[in-house]
């Protein structure tokens, strides 16, 4: 149970399309909306999760042209976040909107975010703790992820939600911005790689 939770910590705490969108929103918006986002964000990955562990997401990530077009939208809305990022000026807005994303959002970005799908394949085909009894096994898998899930994803939009606190020059501002975006182009770039490799 510790070896799966350490794999949950450093599975989910790597930098991937939901922790920098999070922060992105806490920096933009604040952490109250911030907030709303990542309960998309848990409700989503939860939905990704429980795909995955009745077997509904291999069934439907098997045909080539859902896999096809799940990794389009998601490369497509990877560059759209990083060029926003890129593009945000001196102004420290990872994400530039005149709401700020919600509930809905997360929700949309979990559903065709690739790390989601390939971190709870990890985490719910591997790391057997209880083989004897796999309805524990899942219920413990899913309170593990949530309890490690939601602390972290708080500090990435509490991280956000500092940065646009604070009064910081226009050349740290970019320098924020280039490496976020840098940051994205590399989640982009893994993404490509995985949809490309075969199996």
């Amino acid at each position: 149970m510790l070896t799966f939770a350490a794999a949950v910590f450093f599975l989910i705490v790597t930098p991937g399309p939901g922790v920098l969108s999070a922060a992105g929103v806490g920096s933009g918006y604040g952490f109250r909306a911030g907030l709303r986002y990542l309960t998309g964000l848990f409700i989503g990955t939860n939905i990704v999760a429980l795909g995955v562990i009745s077997g509904v997401a291999a069934v439907v990530l098997a045909v080539p042209v859902v896999r096809t077009v799940l990794m389009v939208a998601s490369v497509g809305y990877l560059l759209y976040l990083a060029s926003r990022i890129a593009f945000a000026g001196s102004k420290l807005a990872f994400i530039e909107a005149k709401t700020a994303p919600g509930i809905g959002s997360g929700l949309l970005l979990q559903a065709i975010n690739p790390k989601a799908y390939a971190v709870n394949t990890t985490l719910f085909a591997g790391f057997p703790f209880a083989p004897d009894n796999l309805a524990f096994e899942t219920i413990a898998k899913l309170v593990i992820v949530a309890a490690i899930w939601i602390p972290i994803h708080l500090g990435w939009l509490y991280a956000g939600a500092t940065l646009h606190r604070l009064n910081l020059s226009e050349t740290a501002h970019r320098r924020i911005n280039h490496l976020m975006a840098a940051s994205m182009l590399a989640v982009v770039a893994l993404a490509l790689y995985a949809g490309l490799t075969p199996s």
